[in-house]
């Protein structure tokens, strides 16, 4: 049974998962080969014609910007409409930003629609929601332990020699505009230390000056960036919602930001699933199938079991932000950022496994989606943090009750 498999989105995902399938997916290898040729940090032709076509397509059959729930905007889905649709999508690396539905610019794209005036709607979320810019989101310090983000320390002045690294994102050479976590009063209480800011691209005292590698791959040319600000300036009005409130718009962005991280990772726990039982039954070893050697059944069972109790949570909490709040739909969303991440994270490791050294190389998507969901349990806050989270909020059940 499809819980929350409305009338309404049912044809929708029918539509994507055809064209991941049947479209964005036997271009993958052919887009990917591509990096390297010529400069690392600029898109080839073919492969502007790959990413430009398959858009095009896209937004011609009308399947864009699915992310605007409760918008205006867009379809207006609920989050568990959108949960399985984004699930379609992580079967794919390409099919986010076909369907411009890619992170970090939802994230940021909710931020400039709930939050920002009518000049950065009209500059920065207009060209975002079309799919002609790309942007990213800066907040993370290379000094300071940055899951706890009251570390945050460059200031708002934007004056001096202050760093942030890991901006993902931002190498791409269509990324024309940065979110920045700023502190703007370090003497107010913790959550109203903070503002953030809109920083263009190219901004004097802005220098990029290296690409982060990620387990030895530099992402080129999207990229992870490490940035320089340098007495960078830029008009008080790029101040986003107030001084000071820099934490409740992380809040809003980062909330549905990691659910949909998580749809996504069903997605990829499903495609690795299946690359798993295809090999194990496609290869024969010590005159057998793979799959019946070994522990193989029960690798293959479990990770059933745990791709249908992760997708059933993720509903759940999807479910809670859109009956409750993101708020109180808080412990849901931290329980499945642990829980999805390690869940896709584990079964891909399992058909690495299956696949021997095929598995750990360019040969199959698996070695990428092993480090991309590694990476996951430490994107939108580390596991240990969310895991705290949802300790806190058990705990509390209890705090005024007789032992």
């Amino acid at each position: 049974m499809d819980l929350g498999m409305t009338p309404k989105v049912r044809p929708l995902v029918e539509k994507v998962r055809a064209m991941v399938r049947e479209e964005i997916m036997p271009l993958e290898e052919a887009y990917e080969a591509e990096v390297g040729k010529g400069d690392r940090w600029a898109y080839t032709k073919r492969q502007e014609e790959i990413r430009e076509g398959l858009k095009a397509k896209a937004r011609e059959r009308g399947l864009w910007n699915f992310w605007l729930t409760k918008s205006k905007e867009g379809y207006g889905l609920t989050t568990v409409e959108y949960a399985y649709l984004a699930e379609e999508m992580g079967w794919s690396r390409l099919a986010p930003e076909t369907f411009n539905c890619a992170a970090p610019d939802t994230g940021n794209m909710e931020v400039l629609e709930r939050y920002g005036s009518p000049e950065h709607k009209e500059k920065w979320l207009k060209p975002l929601l079309e799919g002609k810019i790309r942007s990213a989101y800066v907040m993370t310090e290379p000094g300071v332990a940055s899951s706890d983000a009251t570390n945050i320390a460059m200031d708002a002045k934007l004056d001096g020699d202050e760093w942030e690294w890991f901006a993902s994102g931002a190498g791409d050479p269509r990324c024309k505009i940065y979110i920045v976590m700023v502190c703007t009063d370090p003497n107010a209480e913790k959550q109203k230390r903070h503002s953030q800011i809109l920083v263009p691209a190219g901004t004097k005292g802005v220098e990029i000056l290296r690409g982060m590698k990620v387990y030895g791959d530099d992402d080129a040319p999207h990229g992870h960036m490490h940035i320089k600000f340098i007495n960078a300036r830029v008009p008080k009005d790029n101040l986003i919602l107030g001084v000071g409130r820099g934490f409740e718009v992380s809040q809003g962005r980062l909330g549905p930001g990691r659910i949909h991280h998580c749809m996504r990772a069903i997605g990829q726990s499903e495609r690795a699933l299946e690359a798993l039982c295809r090999r194990a039954l496609s290869r024969e070893a010590f005159g057998k199938p793979l799959a019946q050697l070994g522990a193989n059944y029960d690798i293959i069972a479990e990770s059933r079991m745990k791709i249908e109790m992760a997708r059933l949570l993720c509903l759940k909490a999807a479910y809670m932000m859109d009956t409750a709040g993101h708020r109180e739909a808080a412990p849901w969303i931290s329980q499945i950022k642990v829980i999805a991440p390690r869940i896709a994270l584990e079964i891909t490791d399992e058909a690495v496994q299956m696949h021997g050294a095929m598995g750990i190389t360019q040969d199959t998507p698996l070695a990428h989606m092993w480090t991309h969901l590694r990476t996951l349990r430490l994107a939108d806050g580390p596991d240990a943090v969310h895991r705290r989270q949802v300790a806190r909020a058990e705990l509390k059940r209890y705090t005024n009750q007789k032992m």
